[in-house]
């Protein structure tokens, strides 16, 4: 039912009131009794969930003196201190019917310090999570519809402070909207009202997000399985839910061939959490039984969108993996405080681009023509970003916390979270050199089975230096991989990493027209991408959104977030501008009038080669080791 007293406006002086009304009338029986399974617990009303508001309310056992409560900051998936504490509004205490005092740390401002009264066994917290509206931004950005919601616990709970997150036990509940559907990784209880979960770690609670809407489908992606794959789906509408026979067969195959890739799994159950609209953000996030795989209304409906999402599901699966089971020390702090160490995120994320990538091959997601596109892509992108002269690619993981807020605006000068597409790179190189070195005996699968192998033990997490990805390679082929990895990751270099490439029987070539996944992905993100002629990448306005260093719009003098306003003295459109490239190859030039904030200015570009878009080509010189990676490996059931 309407909870009015949040959605009246209310002065100040009437806080207090309100949250003590809140307290006394809105939390379940179960969370008013003393805590005894659990050492807290959480409780969401997501019932105004199209208004953005999610109500809270926790219980911690408590004695007088002070208690500190923590919010999670740095989040698992994001390496970065994200937690969005800023959202939290309502924030109120009461222990005995009495309301507390609190004061955040100065220094640590997720922490909150409340002042306990003698006499007091417990604690009852309550406050609302505002949810974001706007789609930039991962965990925090927007989650939520009238129609659907994507809870994360780390945004709606607090924790006691200075507490590993293995050793808290916490039980959650949540009660959703009329009608609506839900899943999540969590085993759950009976409950009188709502959905409650069996306790658990809050460690386990963190990576075990839920989907819920009132469009849902499941679809069974391991039928008979020891354990069970699920496709979880809720829509802003119940047509986008039709996912064609083709796409759930492909999905199907990705779970054999991870398994024939990993020899098993470390997971109970997995469940692909997709909620599908163009109102929230679009990204993926790993979980050990589950991932979140945010993307467009129309994914399976429309060929570009699904095109543009076709690496997500396999990236996010392979995570479960590599990320969650095998993590780099650095990223496995054991709670959600202690800053992480990003250096090895080039084996975290860039071994999981690199296997998604070859994933989503072996089992159709991707046609054979399809990643090779893909591969032309990621081979010209990291060729073009000129950063690499002055920044090793393991800076962009160390600095990743802030590369993954920093502007479009040049880019290709500072680099971005590279790590994922030239780690790719990176490790198709050392597959193709596994292959080349015992004469195709044995590949990276080999490596992948030794190190990401393992009895079946549930979840659990196995932390690693570098050191030890060293060890295991030498194990399966002997090489010195500290050198290979040291001047492809450790040092600056001109040019990309192409000997994966190259060595495994092709080659980067430029023809006049985009790949399809290059078109479906410009047509998704709404962009221009003419970075290989004349170095510009625009929005569909024609706002520059990066210019690439020693090109000739960089000569010319062209800048970020200028504005094309003519073409050789045409009216700016897509089309405009790819036909005076194409004309260039006779012309030796284009010239482009420029909006700079509210100045205009003539820009000419000297440049002939016409339209320029990145492709491999075979090499007849050398065996074609590349399709044989992306060949299907697993058998059908």
């Amino acid at each position: 039912m309407p909870r009015l007293a949040v959605s009246s406006p209310r002065p100040w002086f009437a806080a207090g009131l309100f949250v003590s009304l809140a307290l006394s009338t809105f939390a379940p029986a179960s969370l008013a009794a003393p805590v005894a399974t659990a050492d807290f617990t959480v409780h969401v009303d997501a019932r105004e969930t199209a208004r953005g508001l999610l109500h809270v309310t926790q219980t911690f056992p408590a004695k007088s003196g002070t208690l500190s409560l923590s919010y999670p900051r740095w989040l698992p998936g994001e390496h970065g201190p994200t937690g969005p504490s800023v959202d939290v509004a309502g924030f109120v205490a009461r222990s005995n019917g009495r309301t507390l005092s609190w004061k955040r740390d100065p220094a640590d401002m997720t922490t909150m310090r409340i002042t306990v009264p003698s006499g007091s066994s417990q604690v009852v917290l309550a406050f609302d999570f505002l949810l974001d509206n706007g789609k930039d931004g991962f965990t925090s950005a927007a989650c939520s519809t009238p129609n659907l919601l994507l809870l994360s616990w780390c945004e709606v709970l607090f924790y006691p402070s200075g507490r590993k997150s293995d050793a808290l036990t916490v039980s959650a509940s949540v009660v959703l909207p009329e009608g609506w559907s839900h899943a999540s990784s969590l085993a759950e209880k009976p409950s009188g009202e709502g959905i409650a979960f069996e306790p658990c770690t809050l460690t386990q609670l963190v990576d075990a997000p839920l989907l819920t809407g009132r469009h849902f489908r499941t679809v069974d992606l391991a039928p008979g399985a020891a354990h069970p794959v699920r496709l979880q789906m809720a829509c802003d509408s119940p047509e986008g839910l039709a996912i064609p026979d083709r796409e759930a067969d492909a999905l199907r195959s990705l779970v054999r061939e991870a398994r024939t890739l990993f020899g098993g799994e470390h997971f109970r159950h997995y469940d692909f959490l997709l909620p599908m609209s163009e109102n929230i953000a679009h990204f993926g996030l790993e979980h050990h039984e589950s991932s979140e795989d945010r993307g467009r209304e129309r994914w399976w409906l429309d060929d570009a969108m699904r095109l543009n999402h076709s690496n997500l599901l396999s990236h996010e699966y392979v995570h479960s993996w590599n990320g969650k089971y095998r993590r780099p020390r650095g990223l496995a702090t054991g709670d959600y405080s202690t800053p992480m160490n990003g250096e090895l995120l080039w084996v975290y994320e860039g071994l999981t681009q690199y296997l998604g990538f070859v994933l989503a091959a072996r089992s159709g997601i991707r046609t054979p023509e399809e990643a090779r596109d893909v591969l032309a892509s990621v081979a010209a992108e990291m060729e073009s970003n000129r950063g690499r002269v002055w920044r090793p690619l393991v800076d962009t993981g160390t600095h990743a916390q802030e590369l993954y807020e920093s502007r479009t605006a040049w880019r290709h000068w500072r680099r971005g979270t590279d790590f994922y597409d030239e780690g790719l790179l990176v490790w198709l190189d050392a597959d193709v050199t596994i292959r080349t070195l015992t004469k195709g005996s044995k590949s990276l699968d080999d490596f992948c089975r030794a190190f990401h192998g393992g009895p079946f033990q549930g979840p659990e997490v196995k932390a690693y230096e570098l050191a030890d990805v060293i060890a295991a390679l030498n194990a399966v082929a002997p090489h010195d991989w500290a050198a290979f990895f040291r001047e492809r990751v450790y040092e600056p270099q001109p040019h990309a990493p192409l000997g994966g490439v190259n060595g495994g029987g092709w080659k980067l070539a430029w023809v006049d027209s985009l790949g399809p996944v290059q078109s479906a992905n410009e047509e998704a993100d709404e962009r221009v991408t003419e970075t290989y002629s004349l170095g510009i990448e625009l929005d569909k306005d024609g706002k520059l959104r990066d210019v690439v260093p020693g090109s000739p719009a960089d000569m010319a003098g062209l800048a970020p977030d200028m504005k094309i306003a003519a073409v050789n003295g045409r009216r700016y459109s897509k089309d405009v501008l790819r036909d005076a490239i194409a004309a260039s190859a006779q012309s030796g030039k284009v010239e482009l009038l420029c909006e700079n904030k509210e100045f205009f200015r003539s820009f000419s570009l000297e440049y002939r080669g016409g339209r320029r878009h990145p492709a491999i080509e075979r090499d007849a010189g050398r065996s074609d080791l590349v399709s044989d990676i992306l060949a299907a490996h697993a058998r059908a059931d």
